[in-house]
């Protein structure tokens, strides 16, 4: 029996969520969450009834539309013509851990009662949740400021029957999905469409999944900068904690420290060195890669903050007796946060390849780090490979949150494209996955020249279990085969050695 996530109005860590998706955990209301949303609703309704007057998006149009007052008899009609009409997603199907997260956000959003959707809505999507039905999600189509319309859309068309679901493998009709678990389509009352696709969770849930990678392959770009300074003969004094005391940036010293305890014990850095100083992507890893981890934590806060929020419109409080119509769709600080990731990560990948670079240049070692260079190629080609992945990066790193376009007839005349910033953050962080994957796969080639003085216990023991699928290149090989497997290294092994904590 899988274990039980109850969502509630605690505050959710992102930490809290990875362990939610590690274990492969259900969902389900807590006692406190039931009251918030049943309370809510029943506020709406009470209000409906007495109040006639125009309320915007519970009985008026939407956008430019927010003046146009719709009877009572059409507000099931108009939630559901929203979510129908807003479901203009193109280009890539969102990955499938993605959806998975969007839609956990999207629960944890509605509970805390300011949306004044119903029960059985909010059920109906931990069902999607829990029985892994996964709503087909587009990666284009959102402006990331009255919401994330269209994805969000696509993510609520199942609820009405309407769309398609990923579910055992395949991409089936939502109708032959409820079919199959006995579900009648959601009857969508007052607001309800209007909740569903304002806010903000296919940009938090890219965020998240962008963190939960970012954070890990931080730890990698450690470890492998480790191994590059043992494998490149490096002095070890810019390590050493008194430099860093004195410029104590926190990411700073705390990369210093890993790298001292990561070559701990290491043959090859207490040898006495001909190089008086090394390149700067060596000697200046803590500076570089101690930025990064400073900019992952405001990421982090910014993250955590957001998918702990209320993000739709209008707001219900039905303690003050208030429906207040508001901007807490706009992603204007998801939007500067993402950029701010996607540059950050960026820069592990392009250090990294500084480092690449360094190794087969021959300087310290054979050229391209293999026997009889000239008839082979050896890595010279791998390198090639970082440097254009580092090129796409800086390319994708242009920010996105500068940019803005008028939409809904000029309502809304300022827009975050939060969205664009998401997807552009996954796609560094996936590259970063693949550089750092060839600076292992260099860097485990060049140790192999140190002679016969050895790297550090734990990065003896890397390379010991990175030989079970990465063998030493005695001659010209195909390689691309060798980086996907670096690559699947990285996802797989444990970090435990290396958190020391």
């Amino acid at each position: 029996m899988r274990d039980c996530h109850y969502i509630s109005s605690s505050v959710l860590d992102i930490e809290e969520i990875r362990e939610i998706i590690q274990n492969n955990k259900s969902l389900a209301l807590s006692e406190e969450a039931v009251y918030q949303i049943e309370k809510a609703r029943r506020y709406l309704d009470q209000k409906m009834k007495e109040n006639k007057s125009p309320i915007y998006g519970i009985n008026t149009g939407f956008g430019s539309l927010c003046n146009v007052k719709i009877s009572t008899e059409n507000l099931t009609k108009l939630q559901e013509n929203l979510v129908m009409s807003h479901a203009c997603g193109t280009g890539e199907k969102v990955s499938k851990p993605i959806i998975r997260l969007m839609l956990l956000l999207k629960i944890q959003s509605l509970s805390y009662g300011h949306s004044g959707v119903s029960l059985e809505t909010v059920n109906r999507l931990i069902d999607f949740y829990n029985e892994d039905v996964l709503p087909v999600v587009y990666s284009q189509g959102s402006l990331g400021a009255s919401g994330d319309l269209a994805p969000l859309a696509h993510l609520a068309l199942p609820l009405i029957g309407k769309g398609e679901v990923y579910l055992n493998g395949e991409i089936i009709p939502s109708e032959e999905m409820l079919k199959k678990f006995g579900w009648k389509p959601i009857t969508l009352q007052s607001k309800e469409g209007l909740a569903l696709l304002n806010g903000t969770q296919f940009m938090s849930a890219h965020g998240v999944y962008a963190l939960l990678q970012s954070n890990r392959l931080s730890i990698w770009a450690d470890v492998i900068g480790a191994l590059s300074v043992d494998a490149f003969d490096c002095n070890t004094s810019p390590f050493d904690e008194l430099v860093h005391l004195v410029r104590p940036h926190r990411g700073q010293v705390k990369t210093a420290e890993r790298i001292r305890k990561i070559l701990a014990g290491s043959e090859i850095a207490k040898q006495v060195k001909q190089n008086v100083q090394d390149p700067y992507s060596f000697r200046c890893i803590p500076q570089v890669h101690g930025a990064s981890k400073d900019t992952l934590d405001f990421v982090y806060k910014c993250f955590k903050t957001e998918i702990n929020s209320v993000t739709d419109n209008p707001n219900i409080f039905a303690d003050a007796n208030k429906i207040i119509s508001g901007g807490n769709f706009h992603g204007q600080p998801l939007a500067l946060s993402l950029d701010y990731l996607a540059i950050a990560m960026a820069e592990l990948g392009s250090i990294s390849e500084r480092r690449i670079y360094q190794l087969v240049s021959g300087l310290r070692g054979p050229a391209f780090l293999v026997d009889a260079p000239g008839l082979n190629s050896g890595f010279m080609i791998p390198q090639y490979t970082a440097a254009s992945i580092v090129s796409q990066n800086k390319q994708l790193c242009t920010p996105a949150s500068i940019d803005s376009i008028v939409s809904s007839n000029g309502q809304e005349d300022h827009v975050s494209m939060g969205a664009n910033a998401a997807t552009k953050a996954v796609k560094v962080v996936e590259n970063v996955n693949s550089i750092l994957a060839i600076e292992l796969y260099n860097a485990s080639q060049a140790l192999s020249y140190r002679g016969a003085y050895k790297t550090s216990p734990v990065l003896q023991k890397l390379i010991e279990e990175f030989r079970k699928e990465v063998p030493l290149v005695k001659e010209d090989v195909v390689m691309a085969p060798f980086i996907q497997k670096a690559k699947k290294f990285l996802q797989n092994y444990p970090l435990s050695d290396f958190t020391f904590e």
